[in-house]
């Protein structure tokens, strides 16, 4: 049997076989266990004042940055938002919200985010400083050049990069307006039509119809909410809302909104209304078609890759040339003049890029919630509500003659 300790580098082996009566000085540090079987004993040796080398590829752990990055970004885009109240709008703008923000550093996704390319532009500053030094200081042969360069080319492309930052960040921002306003109208839309199908259906024939209408109308925006965030369980958010054969149809459909739309739709024909009603009723559906039609046009289509190529191959040119640009003013403080540089314009990009596809970014799962709330709640005091009026007329009738007088 033999035992490893740390690799060392110099080494020792002993073997012995099992009837030798040698028993090693050493016998301390090795533990010797009986072998069922008479086979030669074989020791190694390790010195502990000797360094290994790493066993782990520094290339793999290069490439897991990059990786380890991404995966917090991703967990960030699939964390729920919460939609504002008061004590949080307090907090928002409270004049203690810089520091708070500042301590918070380590822990926003999208520092986090930009750890990759702002440690290899930072090393690429640090060794065009070293290799400066080195030519400076004539460690290198004479033929060497020191990398320095005129300002005046960043003077005049300055402006340009700030334009490219700003103009990508609004493309972006207005993605994002465009992603709420068709999020509004679609809630806005629901509990309109929630609010016609109460009034408009009447007949007691048609009360498990009308139930099963406002259900569907309840589950259309948690349906698309599912559709437009990547990792959402509609399963999970539908099994306590829609019966079983219903839920079934549902998950067996290629494009579930327009399944719920047309559950919809089938249901306002089997009810029994006037055709006018029924025109109404039907003319609610286009803003279900219209919020599908703007979040499959904001999922589908991004800002233009050439602008946002040109906008990232721009911010990599100017940070691997500002050392050299950087260095006749700075010497070694090219190496944190290029690490703020980079943290603070790439951070910029990073938000633009994030913010681009605007539904992670909304709070979609608490719009749906407060959205069935609501509608449970009014279909609950529509009954309440319809007796205390009726209770108001009668009364009314009464304390009033036909001919307007009051009664004595």
């Amino acid at each position: 049997m033999s035992q490893s300790k740390t690799p060392i580098k110099s080494t020792t082996t002993i073997t012995i076989t099992q009837s030798s009566k040698f028993i090693p000085k050493f016998h301390k540090l090795i533990k010797l266990h009986p072998s069922p079987n008479p086979k030669p004993l074989s020791f190694k040796l390790t010195s502990s004042n000797s360094n290994s080398p790493n066993p782990k590829n520094p290339f793999k752990t290069l490439i897991s940055i990059p990786q380890w990055a991404d995966n917090i970004k991703e967990l960030g885009m699939q964390k729920n938002r919460t939609l504002y109240t008061h004590p949080q709008w307090l907090q928002h703008r409270s004049s203690l919200r810089h520091i708070r923000h500042f301590l918070s550093s380590l822990s926003s996704r999208v520092i986090l985010s930009l750890i990759p390319p702002v440690l290899a532009f930072t090393a690429f500053a640090a060794a065009i400083a070293a290799y400066n030094s080195l030519v400076l200081t004539h460690c290198l042969p004479e033929f060497f050049p020191v990398l320095r360069a005129s300002s005046l080319p960043y003077q005049l492309t300055a402006p340009a990069l700030a334009l490219l930052l700003v103009f990508r960040t609004e493309a972006s921002y207005s993605r994002f307006v465009e992603g709420k306003k068709a999020w509004t109208k679609v809630i806005a839309g629901a509990h309109d039509f929630a609010r016609q199908v109460m009034a408009s259906v009447e007949s007691h024939d048609d009360y498990p119809i009308k139930k099963a209408l406002l259900k569907y109308i309840i589950a259309f925006p948690i349906v698309l909410k599912c559709h437009v965030l990547y990792g959402s369980d509609v399963r999970s958010d539908l099994q306590h809302m829609l019966e079983v054969d219903d839920l079934t149809v549902i998950m067996n459909s290629k494009h579930r909104p327009r399944c719920i739309i047309e559950f919809i739709s089938q249901s306002i024909r089997l009810l029994k209304l006037e055709d006018s009603r029924r025109i109404v009723l039907e003319s609610k559906i286009s803003c279900f078609h219209e919020g599908i039609g703007i979040c499959e046009q904001l999922m589908g289509i991004p800002i233009p890759l050439s602008y946002t190529r040109l906008t990232s191959r721009f911010l990599v040119l100017w940070h691997l040339t500002l050392p050299i640009i950087l260095w006749d003013d700075c010497h070694w403080i090219v190496v944190p003049a290029t690490f703020i540089s980079a943290a603070s314009l790439f951070c910029i990009e990073e938000v633009g890029v994030l913010i681009e596809e605007p539904f992670p970014m909304l709070a979609l799962g608490e719009l749906c919630k407060k959205a069935h709330k609501d509608i449970e709640e009014a279909i609950a005091s529509e009954s309440l509500i319809r007796a205390q009026l009726v209770a108001k007329r009668k009364s009314h009738s009464k304390a009033h003659s036909p001919n307007g007088r009051p009664n004595s």
